[in-house]
């Protein structure tokens, strides 16, 4: 390191004015100035390294020591290697050599590294975009254009013909949820100059297994437009146990909007397994991934700013933060909430009495749906506390599916399984054909199993493994019928021979 007129030239050609040891301690009767805020002012130009141009302009930059992104901490020092510290951690650094007792004159005659450090391979450990924050767009005061447009929401009746594509039956469920996401983001549009505030409409939805309810959600999603998290709920624990924070439920989301804060805060968060936080019942111990987990998702239903962490699912301090307002995050939150038609059938059965004017008990079998005449204080003996129920207004319930429903299922939907399997035979120029009874026999099998309309991907998968693994060997073979022999393994599915009559194949 060669000294001249009061400079050190460093090995990164950085250039340092001397300081000397009055300039560290300070005038005797004065105040010393902060040490952080004197190095900013003379060193801030000089320490540019060239890599801001080089920089993606549509992330934030992140302080290299507390991983705060730049719209919080203010502007960041660049330093050699593409490093970036806050003003916060140059002052403390500062502070932390002048309580070590080492002298700046000494640092700056340092002619060799520790080993180990190397200031150009710094830029090796840069945060991934994945754990960036996106810039925020710079909005015009003068134009006060709401961020969503009523005309371009689809209406309830337009949500619900779009949701009929693609999801069979549940009339009652898809004319709930079409008018409550409606009246959900005219709210985040409202204008509250009036004294009028909106509140949140978020969504309960109960139903047995494999009836459609996560299915309805991403559906959903993918016709508005907007970031969706699915999370669950089992992996939820009060915060300082061992699992998932509440927070992480929001970071997954801020992951599915690209690490985009503004568009995360209009997005839906699914959070499925609801029905498994209900408070214990004759425990002793803490509930901390019950009752506790309830309480701590108050905060998220109602609205509030949560410090959430960035690409990562814990807080830790080399994962950055960000602050999300959940306000404007419609929730919805599901559940199969077994043994709640017992609960319902006690409350519906009245005690008989004696008596020309007594009760009588609900037969049994009488009511196929009991979820239907489901209410808040079946939910509540149930385990699910009077607060969480009452940030969540819509209740909706999905029916089981029957057998004709399953049928549908199969053959309907824009992505029903017969008609992917149908595709993917055509690329190999042969007819895939399904039978009404072979159908029907699917459709009752899948009910035996009791997982709803996830049984139906698991039966077809199982005969149609064969079929898949023979059929593209022959070049002839122009056609595939599935009977119900073939179902029932009595028998084998028809093949036809391109110019030649169909035969059945037995196998």
């Amino acid at each position: 390191m060669d000294k001249s007129d009061g400079q050190f030239r460093g090995t990164a050609d950085m250039d340092f004015r001397e300081i000397t040891e009055d300039e560290i301690k300070g005038e005797s009767g004065q105040e010393k100035e902060p040490l952080a805020e004197r190095g900013q002012e003379t060193g801030e130009d000089e320490m540019k390294s060239g890599h801001d141009g080089e920089q993606d302009s549509e992330y934030e930059e992140l302080c290299y020591m507390c991983r705060r992104p730049e719209s919080k901490t203010g502007k960041l020092m660049s330093l050699p290697g593409g490093l970036h510290i806050c003003s916060d951690c140059m002052q403390r650094a500062f502070e932390s050599f002048e309580n070590s007792g080492l002298q700046y004159s000494d640092l700056l005659r340092m002619t060799v590294l520790p080993p180990g450090m190397d200031l150009q391979s710094l830029e090796m450990m840069q945060v991934p975009k994945k754990q960036k924050l996106k810039k925020k767009k710079e909005k015009d005061k003068e134009k006060t254009e709401p961020e969503f447009d009523l005309k371009a929401i689809p209406l309830p009746h337009q949500i619900k013909a779009r949701l009929d594509e693609y999801v069979v039956g549940q009339e009652s469920a898809k004319k709930v949820i079409s008018v409550a996401v409606y009246n959900h983001y005219k709210r985040v549009i409202a204008d509250p100059s009036d004294g009028v505030e909106i509140e949140k409409s978020n969504i309960l939805m109960i139903g047995p297994t494999g009836s459609g309810k996560t299915f309805l959600v991403k559906t959903l999603a993918r016709l508005l437009d907007v970031p969706l998290a699915i999370a669950d709920a089992t992996s939820l624990t009060e915060a300082g146990y061992i699992g998932d924070d509440i927070e992480s439920v929001v970071s997954k989301l801020l992951a599915a909007a690209d690490n985009d804060v503004d568009r995360a805060e209009h997005g839906i968060i699914f959070i499925d397994e609801i029905d498994k936080i209900a408070k214990k019942k004759n425990t002793n111990t803490r509930d901390v991934s019950g009752e506790s987990v309830q309480q701590e998702l108050l905060k998220l239903l109602e609205g509030s700013n949560v410090e959430v962490p960035v690409g990562g699912s814990s807080k830790n301090m080399m994962v950055p933060m960000t602050t999300v307002n959940t306000n404007h995050i419609l929730f919805i939150c599901g559940g199969a909430f077994p043994d709640l038609e017992d609960i319902i059938r006690e409350r519906l059965n009245k005690k008989s009495s004696i008596g020309f004017g007594s009760a009588l008990k609900l037969a049994e079998g009488e009511k196929e749906n009991l979820l239907q005449e489901a209410a808040v204080e079946d939910l509540r003996k149930f385990g699910m506390i009077p607060e969480f129920l009452g940030r969540l207004p819509m209740i909706v319930t999905l029916e089981a599916l029957t057998a004709e429903y399953l049928v549908r299922i199969l053959t309907e939907p824009k992505n029903a399984i017969v008609k992917q399997y149908q595709k993917l035979l055509r690329m190999d120029e042969v007819d895939l054909i399904f039978e009404e009874d072979a159908l029907t026999e699917i459709a009752r099998t899948a009910l035996v199993k009791k997982t709803g309309a996830r049984a139906l991907r698991a039966i077809i998968e199982s005969f149609m493994q064969d079929i898949m693994y023979e059929v593209p060997k022959d070049s002839n073979i122009g056609s595939v019928t599935i009977t119900k022999d073939y179902i029932e393994k009595k028998g084998g599915p028809v093949i036809g021979f391109r110019g030649l009559s169909a035969m059945n194949l037995i196998p």
